[in-house]
């Protein structure tokens, strides 16, 4: 996968998660969850191409924590937290992304 389309999905599921803690419509967070599902999952599958293991763990665990076919009711004060939590840790790895890209 390019490195642009890697960029492009983190920050949009940062986006979309952190519209997550503004009031929507549920159809909203059905969307999100389907989003992230599939977001996650191919971040998972970049990173095992990459070999890079531990990322790929922890975007295969997070397409798990957001999959849309069985909600994991975690109420929502918790998941706005794993919401911003997931926001930063994306928008985090594009900062050092970028900072490695410009290194080379």
């Amino acid at each position: 996968m390019q490195k642009s389309t890697v960029l492009f999905i983190k920050v949009t599921l940062a986006v979309l998660f952190l519209l997550c803690l503004l009031e929507m419509k549920y159809g909203f967070y059905i969307f999100v969850r389907f989003s992230a599902f599939i977001g996650f999952a191919a971040l998972a599958v970049n990173s095992s191409g990459n070999k890079r293991e531990t990322e790929m763990v922890i975007y295969g665990v997070l397409a798990l924590l957001f999959q849309p076919f069985y909600k994991f009711a975690l109420g929502r004060d918790l998941w706005n937290i794993v919401d911003v939590a997931a926001a930063l840790g994306l928008l985090l790895s594009v900062l050092i992304d970028i900072k490695k890209r410009a290194e080379h």
